[in-house]
């Protein structure tokens, strides 16, 4: 299977985990998407009490630089590993 292939079937078996993953893993895969599909983060940075916003945006803009393909591998490879640890439904 292509890059692409790859992952597209990480986006749909990632709502199909077992549980919902922690806060951290969640941020992390939201980061990798944001990354893989758009690139470099090109939003403002919410206000301070956009706690939730702040934090999503934090973990996109952390990926800065990275390329898409290489975004792409570790999106895979993190569902891969919670894939691992919670199942699929």
């Amino acid at each position: 299977m292509s890059l692409q292939e790859n992952f597209d079937t990480a986006v749909e078996n990632v709502k199909n985990l077992n549980a919902t993953p922690a806060d951290a893993d969640l941020l992390e895969i939201y980061g990798l998407y944001k990354q893989s599909t758009v690139g470099d983060c090109n939003t403002e940075k919410p206000g301070f009490l956009d706690f939730k916003g702040k934090s999503k945006w934090e973990a996109w803009n952390g990926r800065k630089g990275m390329s898409q393909d290489d975004a792409k591998q570790a999106y895979v490879a993190k569902v891969q590993q919670l894939i691992d640890q919670h199942g699929l439904k």
